[in-house]
């Protein structure tokens, strides 16, 4: 018996030996490499293309206000680099006989981060928002008018025109 225990001890070591010389490997590296090119890119969708308030009573309604308007601002950039919002209204407050109302009172308040209150002017673009760096960023404006019994007559428009800028 003892016999039979060395023969299976040295048949075991022979397959040891003979499947180590086997299973040497051969190995073979190659690289390639990989560029993309992100240049800045700036996207701003607004929730709404219109503001429209109907008549309303002076004394009861002394401030028209805009339901929420959705502002979301998408850019790439540097690390640094400095993202704005700006809105610049195309031209005065008027209606079709040429009256005005003040484009200053023409306010809109803000909510998100970076998101900032102001008025509107036809002449310097306003903020509406300033960030570092690329990301994505959501607020809203809520616009308001004073409601005047000094207006006169008619429909009065303006265009409000954002720009977003992502250097």
């Amino acid at each position: 018996m003892k016999k039979a225990v060395w023969s299976g001890i040295i048949a075991a070591a022979g397959l040891m030996v003979f499947a180590g010389s086997a299973s040497a490997q051969q190995t073979d590296n190659k690289s390639i490499n990989v560029s993309v090119t992100v240049n800045a890119r700036a996207k701003l969708t607004l929730g709404t293309a219109s503001i429209s308030w109907v008549d309303a009573d002076p004394d009861v309604t002394p401030t028209l206000t805009s339901g929420a308007v959705t502002v979301d601002v998408k850019a790439r950039t540097s690390a640094t680099g400095s993202v704005t919002l700006t809105v610049l209204a195309g031209g005065p407050f008027t209606n079709g006989a040429g009256s005005t109302i003040d484009l200053s009172t023409l306010t809109w308040a803000a909510s998100g981060t970076s998101f900032v209150p102001g008025f509107s002017s036809s002449t310097a673009a306003q903020a509406v928002g300033t960030w570092t760096g690329s990301g994505n960023r959501a607020g809203t404006n809520t616009y308001s008018l004073p409601n005047s019994w000094d207006y006169a007559v008619g429909t009065y428009t303006v265009a409000l025109n954002y720009t977003l800028t992502a250097p």
